[in-house]
């Protein structure tokens, strides 16, 4: 389930950390709480997956924001006044109501310790995304667009993230274990299973006359538990799966750090030749 949300400024001026992601993050998931805590505390501290894996998955992300802005230092300033937003939950159907009216009027706040910049939700909406996707006896075609930084990685013997690009060789492999993991987060599958839907689902990257854009996003910055990520997006991805293997990734994002507003993709409207 995918939402448009309008944001209006409440304030003057409104700078936020160029590394918005994780506060934004935590006034969504705030947002949550006030009227479910307990599926807010599951997102939060839990997630979906097996009770005898470590490995969980929240099933939701979020995009960049989308309105005019200048950096300066480590801040970024918004220069327009009504900002865009794309929020997404692998959730059902049935809680799309509850959903548009928990974010409707809301108060959302984006703040470090150097700046803050409130917002306040105008208008959600559902987004109808199947417009651009073909499906064919089950199987489901679409060309994705990064609306967020898409982060792939490969762990080293460190256990920590060696990040890739999407040209490198391993990019699409590591995108389809990460797919594939996530569902079965839910379904729990065999391993025959596994290996059917390792052949079902197809990936080719798209580029463009440049190269991807590399960005470097820190999460919790200013922390002991400060992460650096590395995303790209100025790119895109050319999937064809099972219907409910695409609408998984569209409501849960493409690669890790979903939940931090990396990897959030959108269908392109138009028809794959």
């Amino acid at each position: 389930m995918r939402f448009e949300i309008s944001l209006s400024i409440s304030s003057n001026v409104a700078v936020v950390p160029v590394n918005y992601q994780y506060p934004l993050a935590s006034a969504i998931y705030g947002i949550i709480q006030q009227a479910d805590e307990e599926y807010a505390d599951f997102l939060h501290e839990y997630g979906y997956g097996k009770t005898n894996t470590l490995k969980k998955f929240k099933l939701f992300t979020f995009s960049d924001l989308r309105v005019p802005f200048r950096i300066s230092g480590d801040r970024l300033y918004i220069l327009g006044s009504n900002v865009q937003l794309t929020v997404c939950f692998h959730i059902s159907d049935a809680a799309e109501n509850f959903l548009k009216g928990l974010f409707m009027n809301q108060r959302v706040e984006i703040a470090d310790g150097k700046s803050k910049a409130v917002f306040t939700v105008q208008q959600v909406e559902a987004a109808n995304h199947t417009a651009g996707i073909i499906t064919n006896d089950g199987i489901a075609e679409a060309l994705l667009q990064p609306m967020s930084p898409m982060v792939a990685g490969r762990k080293n013997a460190k256990g920590n993230y060696d990040y890739l690009s999407p040209e490198d060789e391993a990019f699409i492999p590591m995108l389809k274990r990460n797919i594939i993991e996530k569902y079965d987060s839910i379904h729990e599958l065999t391993d025959e299973d596994y290996r059917l839907l390792h052949d079902q689902i197809n990936v080719k990257t798209i580029f463009f006359s440049h190269p991807p854009r590399s960005r470097l996003i820190t999460i919790k910055a200013g922390t002991e538990a400060e992460t650096r990520v590395r995303g790209f997006d100025k790119f895109r991805l050319r999937i064809k799966a099972p219907e409910d293997i695409l609408e998984l990734i569209l409501n849960s994002g493409c690669g890790i750090y979903n939940a931090m507003g990396m990897g959030c993709v959108g269908v392109v409207e138009k028809q794959i030749s």
